[in-house]
């Protein structure tokens, strides 16, 4: 019997080495990026939010928005990945139907914060954190939620930025306890508090990975050495397509043609096969008169 991917990522969470899931945020970014072999992938939120509706990540996304993004990429990848699951878009049913239903959508996991709704991206600021025993409620629902315990269920803290390192941990342990699966501290302000939050816990820590951001983008033998599990690039990729495509738009505009090109240029005849018309192609010669 095949392994399902949700079962495939638990068991590769047992296993020694750091995880490297890249960010995913659109139908081409997740066709390439399954493709590499990685193993896991980690659905955006900031990303899903801007490239499905071309709107901040800061709570405008609903639960329906989102859950369609999760069917459609689980449907094709081949590889394990984890959701942005934001709040739970909701009190504890809604994390209960938001739970169940990205599980059932194909995610092999789903991170859920303890931001105030309506939540803002991790690396900006005014965000608002609820009460412990608020999201202490929500984890527990989530944990007894789930159909099977391979889904991951990722635990995102983000108090670090306003209430301070101490209470962020003292918050990711309360969580632990109410059935956890990995802990997320976002938005860690130096190495020296990366190694403080991996001193604390014996769950698998999740490291988020912003170029730019707030917390300091380390090596994998860094975030190894320092105790983290898994490591998120969530806007890598979305940075370098958009800082490319600055340049192509540029080009054009200023040139009136894509001659002298100012960026490599993915070949147009592998983008084809990338996108499945190699599939297009066979069934057009099965079926040709």
């Amino acid at each position: 019997m095949k392994e399902s991917k949700p079962a495939k990522l638990r068991a590769r969470l047992n296993q020694p080495g750091l995880i490297t899931a890249p960010g995913v945020y659109d139908m081409v970014s997740l066709r390439l990026a399954d493709s590499f072999g990685f193993d896991a992938l980690y659905m955006t939120g900031f990303g899903a939010v801007a490239s499905h509706l071309g709107l901040p990540d800061a709570g405008l996304a609903s639960y329906t928005d989102m859950v369609g993004r999760v069917n459609a990429m689980a449907k094709m990848a081949s590889t394990p990945f984890i959701a942005d699951g934001d709040t739970g878009y909701g009190g504890l049913l809604n994390v209960r139907h938001t739970v169940q239903g990205y599980e059932q959508a194909g995610a092999s996991g789903i991170q859920l914060e303890d931001q105030e709704f309506p939540k803002k991206c991790g690396h900006t600021p005014g965000r608002r954190v609820i009460p412990t025993e608020d999201m202490v409620r929500k984890i527990k629902v989530a944990a007894e939620s789930r159909e099977s315990k391979d889904f991951l269920i990722i635990a995102r803290t983000d108090a670090r930025t306003t209430l301070g390192l101490d209470e962020a941990l003292r918050r990711a342990e309360a969580y632990a306890r109410a059935g956890a699966d990995i802990l997320f501290v976002e938005s860690p302000e130096s190495e020296e508090e990366m190694r403080t939050i991996g001193r604390s816990f014996d769950l698998p820590l999740l490291a988020n990975m912003v170029e730019k951001g707030r917390t300091p983008v380390l090596t994998k033998d860094e975030l190894e050495a320092i105790g983290y599990k898994m490591a998120i690039f969530p806007v890598t990729a979305l940075l370098a397509a958009v800082q490319a495509m600055k340049q192509v738009y540029s080009q054009l505009k200023n040139t009136g043609s894509s001659v002298g090109a100012p960026v490599d240029l993915y070949d147009f005849t592998d983008l084809t096969k990338l996108m499945g018309f190699e599939d297009v192609w066979e069934f057009d010669r099965r079926h040709a008169d």
